[in-house]
């Protein structure tokens, strides 16, 4: 069982995690360009994206750390983070367009005076602590402490490497920018839903096929009002629902009792790594930043496998984040129309009252809300469509994120190869059925498709 951590404990990992990532960015930037020394300010392409990688590290450890971010709401902090650096940062790119016009109700955005000069990697800085005081404001002394020794570490390093005009106007940019995108966010539905992942207001539809809260905890729905937000780039919540599931039925030959069949016979007789990968991409909140962090986490090692430039780093937090936050909002709108049984419910009822008994679905624990689709299949089949756009079909990569969890790392063929792998996980941990997991991945490939659509210049 894992350890509950006391808020001390919390506050003193934060503090070390902080001062160990400020250390490494220090010699990371060692040989970042020097702006006074240079007759022109060099544009964003010119740096390379350790500024935007150290704060996409910190974003993975906040959601880990403060309440509430439930997998929705954790996509959809990702999502604004990475339009904030985008936008942020846009001036400065070559035949990079606005996203104004570009994202749902984006209608203004601050201008960039292009008589002025600016050092972007101080506007990313600037834009992205602002951006993550507003998304994170509830979370306490341990996520102030981590922002202000980023933003400061980033500060210091750079605070020279241009005239004390140019770094104000800088950090002005992107303080400019985060309030624009953050008023913008207010208004999507989904403002300060870590205060709201469990609604009283919502009755679970009942009947025979039904959701109903599942052991150990039986808990209330989970954000079942989220299919309802605003996306970021789908024309409407409900552009990638999926085909109904397979019908109900307590017969033998009923599609549903099939698929629970496979579910029973597979847990009862998984292999040691079967087991492995369920428990490799169970991605618990608290434990891990969730399957959108899984997500963000491949991205962020992957760029530094390039060692990309800032330019690349911003399009592709601003693509994958729009699509792991539309891929949440797609999936559960599809959840709460659908509101499919969980394995263990029908097992329980169906096929054997003993499965499980101790309430713990062997080995993952059934998450309180409806089946169908798969929330990790979805994010996963988002994540792969718009990475492979971006890195290409056949990229190699090696996912080193659940080592702090005692994991070896995993060599990957494709980011295909992963999503198919984080998909079939959720069969291995007793918690979805085959469809839901396919069609999950269908519903993901749908959502980033549209979100790749978007102009970013790239």
């Amino acid at each position: 069982m894992p350890i509950q951590r006391t808020t001390y404990q919390r506050i003193s990992q934060t503090v070390l995690y902080i001062l160990r990532l400020a250390l490494v960015l220090a010699l990371l930037l060692s040989g970042a360009p020097t702006a006074h020394a240079q007759a022109e300010l060099p544009p964003v392409a010119a740096y390379e994206h350790s500024v935007a990688t150290a704060w996409f590290e910190l974003l993975i450890e906040l959601v880990r750390q403060a309440p509430g971010f439930s997998p929705p709401v954790a996509a959809r902090a990702m999502g604004y983070a990475g339009v904030t650096l985008y936008a942020a940062l846009q001036p400065g790119m070559t035949d990079a367009p606005s996203l104004v016009g570009q994202l749902n109700g984006l209608t203004w955005l601050p201008p960039a005076d292009a008589s002025d000069g600016y050092h972007w990697p101080l506007v990313a800085n600037s834009a992205l602590a602002s951006i993550h005081r507003r998304l994170f404001a509830h979370g306490g002394a341990d996520v102030r402490i981590a922002i202000d020794g980023l933003e400061e570490a980033i500060r210091t390093r750079y605070e020279h490497a241009a005239p004390a005009d140019v770094v104000r106007r800088s950090i002005q940019r992107g303080r400019a920018v985060a309030t624009a995108v953050f008023a913008w966010s207010k208004t999507d539905g989904g403002h300060e839903g870590y205060f709201f992942n469990f609604p009283r207001t919502y009755r679970p539809p009942e009947g025979p096929g039904m959701w109903t809260p599942t052991p150990p905890d039986f808990l209330r729905a989970l954000q079942p009002y989220w299919g309802q937000n605003r996306p970021f780039v789908m024309p409407a919540a409900n552009a990638c629902t999926p085909p109904p599931p397979p019908a109900y039925g307590a017969d033998s030959s009923a599609p549903t009792y099939r698929e629970a069949m496979e579910v029973y016979t597979t847990v009862k007789a998984l292999t040691p790594a079967q087991r492995d990968t369920a428990l490799y991409w169970a991605d618990d909140p608290t434990l891990t930043a969730t399957p959108p962090g899984h997500s963000l986490a491949i991205a962020t090692q992957v760029l530094r496998q390039e060692n990309a430039s800032l330019a690349l780093a911003a399009a592709t937090y601003a693509r994958l984040g729009m699509a792991l936050a539309d891929a949440f909002i797609a999936c559960w709108e599809a959840k709460y129309t659908y509101n499919r049984i969980r394995p263990i419910t029908y097992i329980q009822q169906v096929i054997d009252p003993a499965w499980n008994a101790m309430a713990i679905t062997d080995p993952v624990i059934t998450p309180p809300f409806p089946e169908y689709p798969s929330g990790h299949s979805t994010e996963a089949g988002a994540m792969a469509t718009v990475l492979s756009a971006i890195f290409g079909d056949d990229y190699t990569f090696t996912d080193a994120s659940q080592t702090r969890l005692g994991f070896a790392p995993r060599r990957y063929a494709s980011f295909w190869q992963a999503a198919e792998e984080a998909a079939l996980s959720r069969l291995y941990g007793g918690i979805h059925f085959r469809s839901a997991n396919e069609q999950g991945l269908a519903q993901g490939r749908c959502v980033a498709g549209y979100v790749n659509q978007i102009d970013l210049g790239e």
